[in-house]
């Protein structure tokens, strides 16, 4: 299979250099399942864009800092494209900010979160799981860095992951879509760097708060697995 990762993340900083950047944390997760797939990486916040999305089997939609209310013109060319990919059926997937954009693109409704910016680990609901989340347990362990979320699901949209103060955290669309709020290409070493690295930028509730989540690990494999199958379950 082929998957087009649409790169979002704009943080260009010296904590981001020291890191592997958000094309390579996919790549990272899903080729040890998959090791005969290929990952095409488009940065896309710098305007570098696929042509068509139907020359590829899936589409990863990566999280980002920036705001997909902002207007700016390459997350509304992202939105656009998103909309052209998912009326040629091709299978979207999106974290975070690829969550929130994937929900915009198709008519739901994104704003700040009820309460303060959510960091480290959060133990989401599974409140109706999708035929490629076979075997999924009551909950699972993801690992969150969000100020935003979507507040309003697209039309015709199943919420299948949730949690305290994000009702919708993760939904799809028939076969066809499938999100999370929340990050399942951080490793719990990357996590920790950046809670230290908000650590200034944030009330110290909310870092304490992280820091003392991430002694449970997020539940990484099982995303994996779930995010690999679905791409395979629209696969002819």
């Amino acid at each position: 299979m082929k998957i087009a990762i649409l790169m979002a993340n704009t943080d260009e900083s010296d904590f981001a250099r020291r890191h592997p950047r958000d094309g390579d944390k996919w790549r990272a997760l899903l080729a040890p399942l998959r090791p005969d797939w290929t990952f095409e990486v488009f940065a896309v916040k710098d305007g570098v864009f696929p042509g068509d999305l139907s020359s590829f089997d899936g589409v990863i939609v990566t999280g980002s800092p920036a705001s997909v209310r902002s207007g700016e013109d390459w997350t509304l060319r992202l939105m656009d494209l998103l909309r052209k990919g998912h009326n040629a059926g091709v299978p979207l997937f999106g974290a975070c900010f690829g969550h929130q954009a994937i929900a915009q693109a198709l008519g739901g409704a994104v704003g700040d979160n009820p309460g303060p910016f959510v960091l480290g680990t959060v133990e989401t609901q599974v409140t109706a799981p999708a035929p490629w989340m076979d075997g999924a347990p009551p909950s699972v362990r993801q690992y969150a860095a969000h100020g935003e979320q979507v507040l309003r699901a697209p039309p015709g949209a199943e919420v299948v992951l949730t949690a305290p103060g994000c009702a919708i955290g993760g939904f799809r669309l028939g076969d066809s879509v499938f999100t999370t709020e929340y990050h399942p290409e951080m490793t719990p070493g990357f996590i920790a760097a950046l809670t230290d690295h908000l650590k200034d930028k944030l009330p110290e509730d909310v870092t304490a708060a992280a820091r003392a989540s991430l002694a449970d690990p997020a539940d990484t494999d099982t995303l994996a697995r779930w995010i690999a199958a679905f791409f395979e379950h629209k696969r002819p």
